[in-house]
């Protein structure tokens, strides 16, 4: 167990090693619902978020969020587990390679700047999201790749990169949501007044930032989404179209040589010196009767242009 003192012993952070089975249970000033949930943890296992406000100056959150996910494998991910008071914030071991742009040293030297445990803990939160818009800005040189791959080179691949970068952007509303969660009931255990604070202010607007983000490029993919399925509706429709003028200007021949193909007693044309040709001529006459209707009703043309002297 490692024990970290912040601002001249105003608060202090807790490190558990739940790997080698500490669970926090001998740890003073925690409400004996903290300690119990501490001592249920697992690594791997992810929490949902619970207080305790029975006791004024005595309340507590504890929960977990995700700080590192892979977004090809569900397993491959870290969790921070946390148990927070005024006073006190106890979780297990942080990797800190995990987070982008800041070491442990320059973390544990924001963290001496803050008052108390919740604005420490705030300072976490905030460095996880920033680790989180790291990422996103990848996403974000992908999606404009893909953006215009949808204009110029648009096939099944495409469609297929358009389903993973939606499923990104699931994964990331859902790392969200537990960190938005945490930041919420801070006031709710805590009062009002844990707002005043500054490291409370920068990431409550830090997270508000990446949720807008995620938001739109969600809105985005779904343009993108709506736009594949515009194209292969109007792509079938144009090969249906195709299939269905063939097979209509093929029922002349069909019909003709099926009559003719009866071999009925009575058929004096089979006789007639240019019986032949004028089958022929009944068949190509009757054809090319039904392609001109058809171009007449625009059933031949682009299915977008509007019949004469209508709008729709």
């Amino acid at each position: 167990m490692k024990k970290n003192i912040f601002n001249n012993g105003k608060w202090q952070w807790v490190h558990i090693d739940l790997a080698a089975g500490e669970d926090g249970s001998s740890l003073s000033g925690l409400p004996d619902t903290c300690v119990d949930w501490l001592s249920s943890l697992s690594p791997d296992r992810n929490n949902n978020l619970g207080m305790e406000t029975t006791e004024e100056g005595r309340e507590a959150i504890w929960g977990s969020v995700i700080y590192h996910q892979n977004m090809e494998e569900q397993q491959d991910k870290t969790i921070f587990h946390y148990c927070l008071t005024q006073d006190l914030l106890v979780s297990n071991l942080v990797d800190f390679s995990l987070l982008y742009r800041l070491t442990e040293q320059q973390v544990t030297k924001k963290l001496q700047h803050a008052e108390t445990a919740i604005e420490g803990f705030m300072v976490l939160l905030g460095e996880t999201v920033t680790s989180f818009l790291q990422d996103i800005d990848a996403f974000e040189d992908r999606m404009h790749q893909l953006l215009w791959q949808l204009k110029e080179k648009n096939d099944e691949s495409v469609l297929d990169r358009i389903i993973q970068n939606r499923h990104e952007i699931i994964v990331w509303k859902n790392l969200m949501i537990p960190i938005m969660e945490a930041r919420d009931a801070l006031q709710e255990a805590f009062g009002d007044s844990v707002a005043d604070g500054i490291h409370y202010k920068r990431t409550y607007r830090r997270i508000d930032r990446c949720f807008e983000i995620i938001n739109q490029y969600d809105d985005e993919i779904q343009q993108m989404t709506d736009l594949e399925n515009v194209l292969s509706s109007y792509r079938g429709n144009e090969i249906f179209k195709t299939l269905t003028i063939i097979t209509m200007l093929f029922t002349p021949l069909a019909a003709w040589g099926a009559l003719w193909g009866m071999n009925f007693e009575i058929m004096p044309e089979l006789k007639w010196q240019y019986g032949y040709l004028l089958a022929i001529a009944v068949i190509v006459l009757t054809t090319v009767s039904l392609y001109a209707y058809m171009r007449k009703k625009n059933w031949t043309g682009s299915t977008l242009r509007n019949p004469k002297g209508k709008k729709f």
